[in-house]
């Protein structure tokens, strides 16, 4: 009995061994120059980090080690892959402000760990405090392999370091974000999120970075107008 409630401690904590493993081999991918795979390695390492927390609250095997060691991991999945990926295909032409960028997007990303680490439970649970690691990395590995593959982007490129630096800021800034995890349905919205869904996924089918692109960029905005508009609308109200 003791030896199978070890096995079930140990199962969360291999889910995010397994999702550093491939953030450190999307690396190597990226070095490599092989920068599809590289941003498949960051996909797979996220599904991987999704199911160690879930494993973790099912089992109630949820512990200090394994929250320290899911943010380790998540700092080189999240944070040195999809930095890598980026300077090594769009950072490296810009000299000293590429790697500038680069680097600023790990550290940036360290710091959104730290905080969210030592502020878990002093706010809502229905969103984040700043642009979450794992989306930050899921939209710059995205972004990047957009840039890579259309030819008619390569004059863009400094737009796209830019957009890698706002990146890095949202992660440490205080925009709130939903997050997605205590989303409840009543009845009558089955129907329409079950339609909505099959749309989203035949566009997927259809039009897979496209769709990610614009997937990404609309959860990225729309946290950014949320907060413009609830800064705006806090200095109506105070004025009035």
């Amino acid at each position: 009995m003791n030896h199978k409630l070890q096995l079930i401690y140990i199962l969360p904590n291999l889910f995010t061994a397994a999702s550093a493993f491939l953030g450190v081999i999307s690396i190597i991918s990226s070095i490599h120059g092989d920068f599809e795979k590289a941003l498949i390695y960051i996909i797979l390492s996220l599904l991987c980090d999704g199911l160690d927390g879930r494993i973790a609250r099912l089992t109630n095997t949820t512990s200090k080690f394994g929250v320290e060691f899911d943010s380790l991991a998540d700092l080189v999945a999240f944070g040195v892959a999809p930095a890598v990926l980026f300077y090594t295909s769009i950072g490296v032409y810009y000299g000293k402000f590429g790697s500038l960028v680069a680097a600023f997007f790990v550290v940036f990303g360290a710091i959104r760990l730290a905080r969210f680490n030592v502020t878990t439970g002093t706010y809502e649970p229905s969103v984040f405090i700043g642009l979450p690691i794992p989306t930050a990395a899921i939209v710059s590995a995205i972004y990047t392999y957009t840039y890579l593959s259309y030819d008619f982007l390569k004059d863009y490129g400094l737009l796209f370091v830019i957009l890698q630096a706002i990146l890095g800021i949202l992660m440490v800034s205080n925009i709130r974000y939903p997050s997605f995890k205590k989303l409840n349905f009543n009845r009558s919205s089955v129907l329409k999120v079950l339609v909505f869904l099959m749309m989203l996924f035949s566009f997927l089918y259809l039009y897979p970075l496209e769709s990610l692109v614009i997937l990404a960029s609309l959860y990225v905005v729309y946290g950014i107008l949320r907060f413009f508009l609830t800064f705006f609308g806090v200095r109506k109200k105070t004025k009035g």
